[in-house]
This record gives structure tokens, C-alpha cells and sequence, in this order.
């Protein structure tokens, strides 16, 4: 015999048994962060991923799924988390270039000039608002904008959690509004919605929400002067600023404009980046290569190839700058990337046992407003992002199964894709081992349960979705058919 057991006896679970391997890792993680607090990414969170991964494969196993099933369900949901593990390597890798090639102080050096602590969060939200609209990526603003912000706001002595949380409210604004955005064609493809008035109906929710973030954000604004004369001094001494050193930062935005994949993207921004370093500052990188022995041209693509491989070291002699400076390398990123690859394998096993499924149902069932149906299905992605750990499952999963509520009350498309995208897109970022949540931690060096207070964008959308829904406000109807 060989102890398979028949696709037909698979069982459907019921809701204690769907609900055991989410409050396993509820109980599990929740316990990690007592104990081991933010250090909880780097190695306790993936454990308690993979124990209740197992409690996950028991329950599957008693409901009639075979461990070879459920093994490759959880392959495959890791499979879909590679684009993600990439753009991490890319980041890693251009932040250290980066800061070798003094791109990183360029920012921070023009920041501490142009911008004031009276308006500092509130501009930095807009400016990864607009770019991100523009781009429809809010993974390459943080990796690349962001991350200079963060160094601008360190050197003002500003909260660097108010400082995150502003640059991913104004990142996903954009991220869900732009028509080049991955998550809002796949919530309209999703909902069987026109793209172009996804987008439209979509603005709706967000322009107010960030309008209300950009208030909030003003008013967190610290008052005073600032004189950054001194430190605007040390970093030209060392780093011998120059608009030349944007140049990366203009290759990002070109490749993200003609829309090549966000992985190449910003590799070629860390590589453009590593170039500027050899070309315009080759003592530094030969410095950091650490090989006396070595030809300069072997020398300077040593210190290159370090960077990007490492991250980059300074020694100025001036510790906040050095602090600064002193980041990046694909291997900075691997904590992150284990995060992600044991979340994703989680997610793979519950979705696989039908847990997701088995919870919503009942939820379904009980719905009898059009104001109850849109909270469940916000309600359902925020789940589906916790258990899944990544945003596109969230999209989809609940969309599939609400999509025959929304058109049995004779609700339009675009009113599913609008949710789908106010919740699911938004509400990643505030998970740590969500892809989206351990991204934006890995990458600007702040704890999401720091930052995630003050993502007001992230928190307002959701709200004032299910608000709209309640008030019957964007209700849109589905158009008769023509005859």
C-alpha cells in the first residue's frame, strides 16, 4: 500500500481546528517580542513561523491532505516570494553602493539644507507620495528615497519611527494610486474591473486619508530653528557632495518610469551607484577593499564588489557620520529574507489546509448590509495578510471569494477593487513578517511596531473605506447591459 490517502476523503476543517494554527502564531510571535523584543526578527519570529507551521500541517494531515501536498503547497507559496527576496538582495546591495559613493550623504547634505524639523515628516510623506504615484512602487521609493530621509531625519535629531512612518504613508498612497502599480492592476483584474476607473474610484479614499496624514504629520513637526551648518560642513570635508552623486539616484527613477522589473531596477541603481564611487571617489574605495597588495583596478572593483556584496564601512573619523555611512550588502538583508521564506511556507501550508476558507465562510453567510459585506472582506485581507504574510494573496484570495456577494447585491467592480486595495495593499506594511513589513523594517533600520503608529495613511485607509460603505457614499452600482 502506499498510504496515500484519496482526494476525494480531504474533509474541510472545522473552525477550531482553522482557527488553531492562527492563534498558534498569534500566542507564538506575541511571545517572541516579550522576550527577545525587535531582536525577535532576527531569528525567534522564524521559529515561531515554522512551529506553527507544523501545528498547521497537523490539522491538514487529519483533515485528508497528504504531507506531499501540503510540503508543495508550502514550496510554492515560497516560490511566489522570490521577486520579493531579490528586490531585498537589490536593496541591500544599492544602499551600499550607495554609501560608498556618497550618494547617501548627497541627500542627507541637500535635506539638512533645504528642509526644516517645522515640515520635515509632512514633506517627506509628499515626496514619496509623488514619486511613488508617479513610479507605482513603493518598495523602490523606501529602498531609495526613504532611506535618505531616514538619514536626513538621524542628523535633525527627529523621531526616525514618525520619519518611517511618514515615508511609507506617502509610499503607498502612490503605490495603490498609479496605474502602474502591480498591486492596483492585480485588485482590478481581480474584481473584473477597468483599470483606469479602479484608479479613479480609488482616490476617492485615498486623497482624503492623505490629506488628513499630511495634518497630522505637520503638526508632529518640531518647532524651532535648526542649524545644521556644522554637520552640512563634515559631510562635504568627507564626502565632497556634489549633485554628481545623484546620478544613481536618477538611473532608479528612469528604469522605474520605463518600467523595468523593481528588482532590475534597483540593481542597476546599486551598480550606477558603485561606477559613480570608482569614478569619482577611487581612494575611498580602494581604502575600504583593504588589499595593499592588489593593482588599483583590482583594488577598486574589490571595494565595489564588497559593497554590494557586504555593505560599506566609512571611517571619517566623525561618528554620526560614520554611523550613517557605515550600511547595505546583500548580506544585511538575510534575516529578512529567512522572515519572509518561513512566513510565505506558513502561508502556503494554512491556505493549502483551507483555513482561510473555512473562516470567511461563516462570515459570508452572516452578512446582510452592503456596509457588513465590505468591512468582512477589509476584515478578511487584514487576516489573509497576517496568515499569508504576502499582500498578493491577500488580494486575491478574498476578492475570489467575495466577488459573488458584491455581484449578488449588484454592486460595481470597482467598488471590490477599491476595498481590495484599501485594505490588502495598505495593511501589509503593519505585519513584521508580512514581505511588505519586513521589507520596510530591513530597510529603514526602524521596527515595524515602532513605525506602524504613525503610518496614518495605512490605518485611515481601511477606515474610511468601511466608513464610505456604512454612509452608502461610492456605492456604485453595475451598469445595465446595453442591448
Amino acid at each position: 500500500m502506499s498510504g496515500k490517502i484519496p482526494e476525494g476523503s480531504v474533509r474541510r476543517l472545522s473552525l477550531l481546528e482553522a482557527a488553531t494554527p492562527i492563534v498558534g502564531l498569534i500566542i507564538l510571535v506575541a511571545l517572541s517580542y516579550y522576550l527577545f523584543g525587535d531582536a525577535g526578527a532576527k531569528g525567534p519570529n522564524q521559529v515561531a513561523l515554522l512551529m506553527a507551521m507544523i501545528l498547521a500541517l497537523r490539522i491538514g494531515r487529519r483533515a485528508g491532505h497528504t504531507i506531499e501536498a501540503l510540503s508543495e503547497a508550502a514550496i510554492a507559496s515560497v516560490g511566489t516570494g522570490m521577486s520579493a527576496i531579490f528586490i531585498l538582495f537589490a536593496v541591500g546591495a544599492l544602499t551600499g553602493a550607495w554609501a560608498m559613493s556618497g550618494t547617501l550623504m548627497a541627500m542627507v547634505y541637500y535635506g539638512l539644507k533645504l528642509l526644516s524639523p517645522n515640515y520635515f515628516y509632512m514633506t517627506s510623506a509628499l515626496i514619496c507620495a509623488v514619486i511613488a504615484l508617479g513610479i507605482g512602487s513603493s518598495w523602490t521609493v523606501v529602498g531609495t528615497i526613504g532611506v535618505g530621509l531616514i538619514g536626513i531625519a538621524l542628523n535633525m535629531e527627529l523621531s526616525p519611527a514618525i520619519t518611517a512612518g511618514a515615508i511609507i504613508s506617502g509610499a503607498y498612497f502612490g503605490d495603490k494610486s498609479s496605474p502602474l502599480s502591480d498591486t492596483a492592476n492585480l485588485a482590478a483584474v481581480t474584481a473584473g474591473a477597468d483599470l483606469y476607473r479602479h484608479i479613479r474610484e480609488t482616490l476617492w479614499t485615498s486623497v482624503p486619508c492623505l490629506a488628513v496624514t499630511l495634518a497630522l504629520l505637520w503638526w508632529l513637526g518640531t518647532p524651532g530653528d535648526f542649524d545644521a551648518s556644522a554637520k552640512m560642513g563634515n559631510i562635504q570635508e568627507t564626502f565632497g557632495v556634489s549633485p554628481v552623486a545623484f546620478l544613481p539616484l536618477v538611473v532608479v527613477i528612469v528604469f522605474a518610469w520605463l518600467k523595468f522589473a523593481p528588482f532590475l531596477t534597483i540593481m542597476f541603481g546599486a551598480l550606477a551607484g558603485a561606477l559613480l564611487a570608482v569614478l569619482t571617489a577611487p581612494a575611498r574605495v580602494i581604502a575600504f577593499a583593504a588589499a595593499p597588495d592588489l593593482a588599483a583596478p583590482l583594488a577598486l572593483l574589490k571595494g565595489a564588489w564588497l559593497a554590494i556584496a557586504s555593505g560599506y564601512t566609512s571611517t571619517t573619523g566623525y561618528a554620526a557620520i560614520d554611523q550613517l555611512a557605515s550600511r547595505g550588502g546583500m548580506e544585511s538583508m538575510l534575516d529578512t529574507i529567512w522572515l519572509i521564506i518561513a512566513a510565505l511556507a506558513f502561508g502556503g501550508v494554512v491556505e493549502k489546509a483551507g483555513v482561510i476558507e473555512r473562516l470567511v465562510t461563516p462570515v459570508l453567510a452572516a452578512v446582510k448590509t452592503t456596509g457588513l459585506l465590505v468591512a468582512s472582506l477589509i476584515g478578511s485581507t487584514v487576516t489573509t495578510n497576517l496568515v499569508t504574510a504576502d499582500q498578493y494573496i491577500a488580494i486575491v484570495l478574498p476578492g475570489r471569494m467575495f466577488k459573488g456577494a458584491f455581484d449578488s447585491r449588484g454592486l460595481a467592480p470597482v467598488v471590490l477593487s477599491r476595498a481590495l486595495g484599501d485594505s490588502a495593499t495598505v495593511t501589509s506594511a503593519l505585519i513584521p513578517w508580512n514581505s511588505c513589513g519586513a521589507f520596510m523594517a530591513a530597510t529603514l533600520g526602524v521596527a515595524v511596531f515602532d513605525f506602524a503608529p504613525f503610518t496614518f495613511f495605512n490605518f485611515l485607509n481601511p477606515a474610511v473605506s468601511i466608513l464610505y460603505a456604512f454612509a452608502g457614499f461610492r456605492m456604485l452600482k453595475q451598469e445595465a447591459p446595453r442591448r
